[in-house]
């Protein structure tokens, strides 16, 4: 097949153009839908993390985005029905934040504007601000099938969601009671583990005595004297010859004297503290776990607002840190306190609020989770799921192994409001419940505030969004998914709850490979922090350097699992190595003629650079394939740049320029076949990490197709490839190298050409049929082959490779007397330094007090003279010889 390209190629890339113009043409032509792929493609999915829908496009946000769009175009290209399915997440926190400061600045409030308007407002909200991180995405070239966008409140998966509540609820593994929960006390709701974070924060470890009915006393320790007043007793381990001898006992909680019991506990840790334990069943989750075992009063000493209630005695109403210091006084005055001691321990804060999330007893609903995990765990160990990198597996069973029962209610407005309805009974409002999709009939029953976790409808994902629980034409063709791209952090919260919940509503795994991400870091490692102030904006880099730097960057700064450190200097870095490839591609172009026959040439009108290259090539492609069927992304991306960057530009590109300027009409167009043939392949391969630069630039060059985007993706011709063309090949490349390094040694000026003889042994025929190549390379003028018996030339510096000895006539390359004073110089300068250097080494008195650091120091330092010295002296014999 004959094909042209397009003519007068740009002379750079311009991405502000090109990025839009060509993902609006992509999108136009329906590329990014799976039916382009034809109806009997076999399919690929993966469901898009879906961003909340409050977000702004961050880099852990571009990181997802460019490694799962990477797997789309990759395997568009291999001919299948990609689907990419992309939808955002209502988070439920987040978004009732934004809404109710809203309102706040207007002067109202959410319960001033009441539950319908509050949601009416909430909606309109949505409307207006909730597609921003959707069109930022589409900026960094996400090839979504936009159509099939979902959001977790729209009417399907709201449908999803009622159908998996009330199945779980008739299975009997959804139930309602008091347990303890992370409570926020300024969302005034129950919070997930995940959107509490821990830091390490200095705090004040409070010592006091417990009285005890006897008389006596034992010494306690607590960082919140405010949960005293909700103790139910005082543990001991019984190992403990300090306090075995108390237990069974009775304490009195200090101020408000209510009596408890002293209780031995092996769990009792005797190094912290004072060895004796406070325990609060109600307001710390390892209390609560000794207070189950003992049966021990759960006592509440908290309202929502974190103020202490009617529990607490005459401290009712007051803040919880308020309450902390007047207890402290009251037990300081009454003589029952020891000490205070500042502390480092990790504070739970409420990830949005900021504010100290505290262990509270509260009703909630609660899934009986596990049943599901069963058959979550079984899935991964019997290899129906995969984990990349596979040592998260051993984090996924540990967690699925010790799984306590999932709270999912939660105290909002905004989300999906459970499906119950309460009637008084016997004077209790909630006497009687009904779980269902409405009402049941008769008077007085009343609906559920609560809502549901939203990571209980993420967890449905992979499978609601493509019409669960209807048997719908997409679940049928596009269920299970493929991989599942997201953050290693979120394993336990969503991944494993959409295996769970996948396995147990569809019999069939979510997805056959999680691909686990890093986090983003700064280059020296640490985290984006405005504080640090080394935050950086991607859509600042877009804007600055396109979307394919930022995403050629971030997908190969990393490895799966392990966090990725952004320098921006690399960022640089490729935005320079795609010049470089425009510049390739913008040669060829501007090398070609008409149309050119597509595919290689002939083998035997092949040269020897030409089918070096080509090995090169198809050994790259071998190696880019098995990286990308092992998740290796980071590394396949490296290869292709090394690739054309170190080969491809600098040696076969300049190489061609011999036929393509010199030689006959056959061999010219042998040379635009391989080059057209090479940087096609290339533009393929690095097409799914950088598309706008890779399609933008397939124009100009001959091709067959329409759009690189559903251009076939390349395959490794193994008949290609070949050792003994590369092993031949390697030794003129070496011996390029060291004429190149002898001429900057030398100082030669870069246009400066030269001579050069050689001895070639069994290279010869090579070196004689070749040596355009260094005339080329090395801007060599003339190479002359030397017999074995001949002399080797006067005033020549050699090169020797393998068994090819090159000779460099110097009276050729530069002015014999001004560099033999130059080096004479030189020789002069370093014998000073080398003497003054050994007379400080040899001073006793040095060495011996001097700090070894600058003793090894000098040391060095005269190694490295002595070194410079041999080899300018070398230098400098051979010019007067």
């Amino acid at each position: 097949m004959r094909a042209s390209a397009e003519s007068n190629m740009p002379r750079n890339f311009d991405y502000a153009d090109a990025e839009p113009r060509l993902y609006a043409w992509w999108e136009r032509k329906g590329w990014f839908k799976p039916e382009a792929a034809g109806p009997d493609a076999e399919p690929f999915v993966v469901s898009m993390p879906p961003p909340n829908v409050t977000g702004s496009l961050h880099l852990g946000h571009a990181l997802f985005g460019a490694l799962e769009d990477l797997m789309i175009r990759y395997e568009r290209m291999r001919g299948k029905a990609a689907l990419w399915v992309p939808g955002t997440d209502h988070a439920g926190i987040a978004t009732q934040l934004q809404v109710e400061n809203m309102l706040r600045e207007e002067g109202s409030s959410r319960e001033q504007a009441g539950y319908e308007e509050f949601l009416h407002r909430t909606w309109q909200w949505k409307e207006e601000h909730g597609g921003t991180i959707t069109r930022q995405l589409r900026r960094l070239g996400a090839s979504c099938d936009w159509d099939r966008e979902r959001f977790t409140l729209d009417d399907g998966l709201s449908t999803a969601v009622m159908q998996a509540f009330l199945t779980l609820w008739e299975q009997g593994l959804i139930y309602r009671g008091p347990r303890l929960v992370n409570w926020s006390p300024g969302l005034q709701t129950a919070v997930s583990d995940l959107e509490v974070e821990t830091s390490e924060e200095e705090v004040t470890l409070y010592y006091f005595k417990y009285p005890l009915d006897d008389g006596e006393d034992i010494p306690v320790a607590t960082t919140r004297p405010e949960t005293i007043l909700g103790d139910t007793a005082v543990a001991v381990n019984p190992a403990d010859g300090r306090y075995a001898r108390f237990i069974g006992k009775s304490a009195f909680v200090p101020i408000l004297e209510r009596e408890i019991p002293v209780i031995g506990d092996d769990s009792v840790d005797m190094e912290f503290g004072t060895g004796a334990l406070k325990v609060t069943p109600a307001h710390d989750f390892n209390d609560y776990e000794i207070g189950q075992a003992h049966k021990l009063a759960l006592v509440n000493v908290l309202n929502k607002d974190a103020s202490m209630n009617a529990n607490a005695g005459k401290y009712a109403g007051a803040d919880r840190y308020a309450c902390r210091e007047r207890l402290w006084r009251d037990m300081e005055a009454a003589g029952l306190t020891i000490k205070t001691e500042a502390y480092s321990t990790r504070i739970p804060r409420s990830q949005r609020g900021g504010e100290v999330v505290e262990p509270m007893m509260s009703t909630q609903w609660y899934v009986r989770i596990q049943p599901l995990a069963e058959k979550a765990m079984a899935a991964v160990r019997d290899g129906a799921i995969k984990i990349v990198p596979e040592r998260y597996e051993k984090v996924y069973f540990h967690w699925l192994e010790n799984i306590q029962d999932w709270c999912v209610s939660r105290q909002l407005w905004w989300g999906h409001r459970i499906p119950a309805w309460y009637r008084e009974k016997d004077g209790d409002p909630e006497g009687e419940i009904h779980v269902g999709r409405a009402a049941p009939p008769g008077e007085g029953w009343v609906m559920e505030e609560d809502v549901l976790d939203t990571w209980f409808s993420s967890g449905l994902w992979p499978f609601s969004t493509l019409g669960w629980p209807s048997e719908s034409d997409d679940l049928e063709r596009y269920y299970p998914t493929h991989v599942m791209e997201t953050g290693h952090d979120i394993l336990f919260f969503w991944v494993a709850r959409m295996i769970m919940m996948g396995l147990w509503f569809t019999d069939k795994p979510p997805f056959h490979t999680v691909y686990l991400h890093g986090l983003v870091r700064d280059r020296h490692g640490k985290k984006f922090s405005k504080s640090l102030g080394n935050v950086i904006d991607p859509l600042t880099v877009v804007d600055k350097l396109g979307a394919d730097p930022l995403r050629f960057t971030l997908i190969t700064s990393g490895t799966p699992g392990n966090d990725v450190n952004l320098d921006e200097t690399r960022v640089d870095h490729t935005f320079r190595f795609i010049n470089k490839v425009w510049q390739i591609t913008s040669f060829i172009n501007m090398n070609l003629e008409g149309e050119l026959e597509l595919g290689l040439p002939p083998a035997e009108e092949l040269d020897l650079p030409a089918r070096w290259i080509l090995s090169r090539l198809h050994r790259l492609i071998a190696n880019v394939q098995h990286l990308f069927d092992i998740y290796q992304f980071g590394e396949a991306g490296s290869q292709i740049l090394a690739f054309m960057w170190d080969e491809f530009a600098p040696f076969y590109l300049e190489i061609s320029k011999h036929a393509m300027y010199s030689g006959n009409e056959g061999e010219k167009t042998a040379t635009q076949r391989v080059l057209v043939a090479v940087q096609d392949t290339c533009l393929r391969m690095l097409h799914p990490f950088m598309p706008f630069m890779t399609e933008e630039a397939w124009r100009y060059i001959p091709h067959d197709g329409e759009a690189l985007i559903i251009a076939d993706w390349p395959d490794a011709n193994a008949t290609l490839i070949d050792d003994e063309i590369e092993s031949r090949m390697n030794l003129f490349l070496e011996l390029v190298r060291e004429v190149r390094n002898t001429r900057g040694e030398y100082k030669v000026e870069p246009g400066k050409r030269i001579k050069a003889l050689a001895k070639a042994g069994a290279a010869e025929k090579d070196l004689a049929a070749h040596d355009y190549i260094f005339r080329r390379l090395c801007n060599v003028e003339e190479l002359q082959l030397l017999a074995a018996e001949d002399p080797a030339p006067a005033n020549s510096a050699s090169i020797v490779v393998s068994d090819i000895t090159l000779y460099l006539p110097l009276e050729g390359m530069l002015d014999l007397e001004a560099e033999s004073q130059r080096l004479e110089g030189e020789v002069s300068r370093l014998t000073e330094q080398i003497a003054k250097t050994r007379k400080m080494l040899d001073n006793d008195n040095f060495v011996s007090k001097a700090p070894e650091a600058i003793v090894q120091r000098e040391r060095d330092r005269l190694a490295d003279l002595e070194s410079a010295y041999t080899q300018v002296a070398e230098r400098l014999s051979s010019l007067t010889r």
